[in-house]
């Protein structure tokens, strides 16, 4: 059953030094014509591959937030009348904090958003200005404070630690004003530099100064003992909350559950594929126009895969794999199929057992990767 459904909005009035989503400049881009392409990919992929009800929603980017009003109010409109939401529903828009306004944030809330999330990254102005965003820290708080006062509850913010130049003495300072604001949720995410990036040109030019490995290991232990300090649970490696603030659209992927992926270069994993969109804007709307659903790669995922993707998808959740819904599900216990690779990571102190899961330990979260990497190819087709 398909619960979940991302959509991409993939508009920016600026372009982040770090990022590599799929995004163009919004000026003199078809943003109408876009939506209208956007609109009628949900009416064909739904009619495709029907589902009872969506339970999370969430809109990404880009920056969604970069619709002006009247998009805005139209694309929400067409959400609300073309997927069936439950009545117990997480819909979740991302933005910046600046473009915030608080018309936007009332059309949201009218529309049933019920969460948002703010890319904030920093709160020190130097650092903002050299990974290329265009906010200010007082831009965050004003923002936060628009949210509540038409009534959102659950914000969340994203950060980003081992950037170019910082310290560790920067991001205390970011988190302490990060507490400050009296919100439920946190993502924070080292620096990863992609390539086709701006900063990934000035690495290769040797003009990029980033923190090192051992610097970046120290700030990711000192997020996790400021977020546990003050009361938000790690339920995975970069997301932190108050109980019961889990983002529940981000566990849809680490629960390795079906979810539809609408918009100009999104994903999807529907009844057994995984499966991604057109990325160029022109040749998106075309596809759609012409009564096609844009789906420009398709793969269906084994048996094998599937279980495999089901063990490093939930390591990465604090709790673990559950090895009841493993066997449950597969039809193998995951403790028999996975041996070998499970006890050479126990003995390395990166995973434990219990009764229930499989999980990594504190050491573990630091070498994510290279335990991810342990399950794949594992399983014989």
């Amino acid at each position: 059953m398909i619960n979940a459904a991302y959509l991409h909005i993939p508009f920016c009035e600026h372009i982040c030094h770090y990022c590599d989503f799929n995004k163009v400049f919004l000026k003199g881009q078809p943003v109408d014509g876009y939506l209208d392409a956007l609109n009628k990919e949900i009416i064909l992929t739904v009619e495709q591959f029907p589902t009872k009800k969506i339970d999370t929603i969430f809109v990404g980017g880009g920056t969604p937030t970069s619709l002006n009003e009247q998009q805005l109010y139209r694309f929400c409109e067409n959400i609300n009348q073309n997927l069936p939401i439950g009545e117990n529903y997480e819909f979740t828009f991302e933005a910046n904090p600046g473009d915030l306004t608080r018309e936007k944030l009332q059309i949201l809330k009218d529309a049933g958003v019920n969460r948002i999330s703010l890319g904030v990254q920093t709160f020190n102005n130097e650092l903002l200005k050299k990974i290329g965003r265009v906010h200010q820290a007082k831009d965050v708080f004003q923002s936060v404070a628009n949210a509540k006062e038409v009534g959102f509850e659950n914000i969340s913010i994203d950060l980003i630690f081992s950037l170019p130049t910082q310290t560790i003495m920067d991001l205390k300072e970011t988190l302490t004003e990060a507490f400050s604001l009296d919100i439920t949720h946190y993502s924070a995410y080292s620096l990863i530099i992609e390539p086709k990036t701006v900063f990934y040109n000035l690495l290769k030019k040797g003009k990029l100064p980033t923190p090192g490995e051992d610097t970046e290991a120290a700030m990711y232990d000192l997020m996790m003992e400021e977020m546990d300090k003050h009361g938000f649970k790690q339920y995975e490696i970069s997301n932190f909350s108050i109980p019961g603030y889990e983002s529940r659209h981000n566990l849809t992927y680490w629960n390795n559950d079906y979810y539809y992926g609408f918009g100009a270069g999104a994903h999807s994993y529907v009844n057994g594929f995984r499966r991604s969109n057109i990325g160029p804007l022109k040749k998106y709307i075309d596809q759609i126009n012409n009564g096609n659903l844009p789906v420009i790669d398709e793969h269906p995922v084994s048996f094998a895969e599937q279980m495999e993707e089901e063990m490093f998808l939930g390591l990465r959740k604090t709790e673990g794999v559950s090895i009841p819904k493993f066997t449950s599900k597969f039809g193998k216990n995951p403790l028999e199929l996975f041996r070998k690779e499970i006890e050479d990571l126990i003995n390395k102190k990166w995973l434990e057992i219990n009764d229930e899961y499989i999980f990594l330990t504190k050491e573990g979260r630091f070498l994510g990767n290279e335990v991810f990497q342990s399950f794949l190819g594992v399983v014989q087709p």
